[in-house]
């Protein structure tokens, strides 16, 4: 007996695009899609109109790994011990301007 898949089976899918002014991929929202060709083809479709877009990710939502919020601080804390790498000890000539 053969089961069909709904789109509530269908993992999540994340998707991202590249647009033709930017260099790096923005994510715009989440679709289900049966497998990665699919989430392509339907990113295609819904976040992309007039030819906007020049790359799509798409990257299953179960291998998008996150920080906890709760350990923000000490994740992010270690970086206030490196003073070094603040801008405050650099010179910059006057030619430079706006920086």
């Amino acid at each position: 007996m053969v089961t069909q898949q709904t789109n509530n089976d269908w993992p999540l899918w994340e998707i991202f695009i590249r647009s033709k002014q930017g260099l790096d991929h923005k994510h715009v929202g989440s679709l289900h899609a049966a497998d990665a060709q699919m989430a392509i083809e339907n990113a295609r479709d819904v976040y992309t109109r007039r030819m906007e877009g020049v790359s799509i990710w798409a990257i299953e939502s179960k291998h998008i790994h996150a920080s906890n919020p709760d350990e923000s601080a000490s994740l992010y804390e270690p970086s206030n011990d490196k003073i070094y790498r603040h801008p405050t000890f650099y010179d910059l000539p006057d030619e430079v301007g706006h920086m």
